[in-house]
């Protein structure tokens, strides 16, 4: 099949590549023409496992190409996937300009019939915005051409994407007519050779199935650092009484870790426009709102923490800091609690000693030259000449440390441990005092 995507960031990078993977004919279009560059010779402007080979293999193999001319890029596919940014606006709903002036491309171009399949995450509503500037294009075009717009969430977790693409737990499309829904089936047949997983639904129901789920999941990790929070206080251990629930069918084990808040590109932008859209609707999301809120103070934990330990004033402190990413296997920065917990130790004085597998050189683009902040090119190299250490992100590497060594290299023998990595016993039969979330 013939397929355009428009936009080459996280979502529509990943699903060209994978749709071409499969033997599809992919053009991916997008206007920066600098990300286009990159991806024909050869690089990837995003970071994910997996990822850059597979781009290599496709181009290599000629179903995978990049452009910035629009026009060519509408006159390609029959099914057009918008995938471009939709960034929070102030008032915390999605800005769908890039959208829109998708759609208003797809129309002033198209010439023979075009499925649009909005593969962004978007808000209830969006496909009729979408249907409408294709149909004021073509109205001014003095052009009568049938079109269908579908709504085809992605449901992809940053550093698992390439496996979640080709190896999906569901499939959701939101169609309104017979011809775009076999499309799509067709389209994804490669992906569900042994059972069927694709769900069809109407257009809005798929537009609100994907918000559903990432509050939902954004809910499970503000009750469990709720609880954490209570457990300091009571004298309970979560990790035990995170193992009783989870092992409860009906519950589950997945999203139960406390921690210092979440981040990225997905859960506090859904989460916010969620909220806005209910509020729109004259609808009030008091649980969603009170995750929001949740997740905003549970930033400020680790910093509290060592505040406690260290005093108001860490003037001529250096604090290290394991983990800038928001989670592990990604570069995003996005929302990410290092960037709260970075701020509120510069707020005090201190300097910051970082080291993150990947996530660097977006730290570097974020903050600039600004020198509090030095970059470590291990683990062990962040702890020189720190007085503690503080752990925002569970990458692998830090799973399993020399515990002697890092005693041994902090002024003051302290761990800061915003992601329950270690077993309390470990560090502290090191000499180390070990400050966790929701630990005995």
């Amino acid at each position: 099949m013939k397929i355009t995507v428009i936009g080459t960031g996280y979502v529509g990078l990943v699903s060209g590549t994978c749709l071409a993977d499969v033997g599809n004919d992919v053009l991916c279009l997008d206007v920066d023409a600098n990300k286009i560059r990159i991806l024909e010779e050869g690089g990837i402007p995003i970071y994910e496992p997996g990822l850059e080979a597979m781009v290599r293999k496709n181009v290599a193999a000629g179903r995978l190409r990049f452009t910035t001319d629009v026009a060519a890029a509408v006159a390609h596919g029959t099914i057009q996937f918008i995938a471009v940014g939709t960034p929070p606006d102030e008032d915390g709903s999605a800005d769908l300009q890039y959208v829109v002036a998708a759609a208003r491309s797809i129309g002033k171009h198209m010439s023979d019939y075009k499925v649009v399949v909005d593969k962004s995450t978007v808000p209830v509503g969006t496909a009729d915005k979408v249907r409408a500037a294709i149909a004021e294009e073509l109205q001014s075009r003095g052009a009568t051409i049938d079109y269908s717009v579908v709504s085809n969430p992605e449901f992809l977790k940053e550093g698992a994407a390439v496996d979640d693409f080709m190896k999906p737990d569901r499939i959701v499309v939101g169609a309104e007519d017979v011809r775009a829904a076999d499309l799509m089936r067709q389209l994804y047949a490669p992906f569900q050779r042994n059972h069927e997983r694709l769900i069809v639904m109407d257009v809005r129901s798929a537009e609100l199935t994907k918000y559903a789920a990432n509050a939902m999941l954004a809910t499970r990790i503000s009750f469990m650092n709720e609880l954490a929070n209570l457990a300091e206080k009571l004298g309970a251990d979560i990790e035990l009484v995170r193992q009783g629930i989870g092992s409860d069918p009906r519950i589950g084990y997945h999203f139960l870790y406390p921690g210092c808040g979440y981040g990225g590109s997905c859960f506090p932008k859904d989460v916010q426009a969620l909220v806005r859209t209910a509020r729109e609707a004259g609808q009030g999301l008091k649980i969603l709102q009170s995750v929001e809120d949740a997740n905003e103070e549970q930033k400020f934990v680790l910093a509290n923490k060592i505040v406690k330990r260290l005093g108001e004033d860490l003037s001529g402190k250096t604090i290290a800091l394991w983990g800038l990413a928001f989670k592990p296997n990604t570069d995003d920065m996005r929302e990410a609690p290092s960037r709260v917990l970075i701020g509120e130790l510069f707020k005090r004085g201190a300097k910051v000693r970082a080291y993150d597998p990947v996530a660097t050189h977006e730290t570097q683009r974020i903050y600039g030259d600004e020198p509090r902040l030095a970059y470590a090119t291990t683990p062990m190299d962040a702890l020189e000449g720190a007085d503690v250490l503080a752990i925002v992100t569970e990458w692998k590497e830090f799973r399993a440390p020399d515990f002697e060594a890092i005693k041994a290299a902090l002024k003051t023998p302290a761990i800061f441990d915003g992601r329950n990595l270690y077993d309390p016993a470990h560090p502290r039969a090191a000499g180390l005092e070990y400050f966790a979330i929701g630990r005995k």
